[in-house]
């Protein structure tokens, strides 16, 4: 199974989507740095892990890398530079919706997925419907997400 490292923002949105426990039906393998899960999501998602999330450690050298991005990059968090060091200590894609995130990790040579990729790879899966990923989207922008939706909404119908 692949593994997805995932940052704070995704799991968000698959929630505002209504789409957590489709999420973790997926043949992927979802984890988040420790740190991430216990200063970000803890709280108001303490579900996460029995519908599935893994939480795994940063390695000191990764954590070193954390930070040296964080002090040269300063628009991006500290979460964000530690879910994209763990993405590279695993050697595996990186899950974001944020735009800086994403600019750094792609300058890093790290793979990175997007929501709308999570929520087409949920239909292509069949672990919901065309209709029901577009009512996610629904949701997801009522909740204040800013995803390109009219783009999402197009590469839904290219699905069909």
């Amino acid at each position: 199974m692949q593994l997805l490292i995932s940052d704070a923002n995704i799991l968000i949105d698959m929630d505002d989507g209504d789409l957590l426990s489709s999420l973790f039906r997926l043949p992927y393998e979802f984890v988040t740095p420790d740190v991430l899960f216990d200063e970000e999501l803890k709280d108001n998602h303490p579900n996460l892990l029995e519908l599935g999330l893994r939480i795994k450690t940063i390695e000191s050298d990764f954590m070193a890398y954390a930070f040296s991005l964080k002090s040269s990059h300063g628009i991006v968090s500290v979460h964000d530079c530690l879910a994209l060091s763990l993405a590279k200590q695993e050697k595996c894609p990186l899950l974001t919706g944020d735009r800086r995130l994403r600019n750094l990790a792609e300058k890093e040579a790290v793979i990175v997925k997007g929501a709308i990729w999570v929520v087409e790879q949920m239909v292509i899966h069949e672990v919901i419907t065309v209709d029901e990923a577009k009512d996610a989207y629904q949701k997801m922008k009522e909740a204040g997400s800013r995803l390109p939706f009219e783009e999402a909404i197009k590469r839904l119908d290219g699905l069909n």
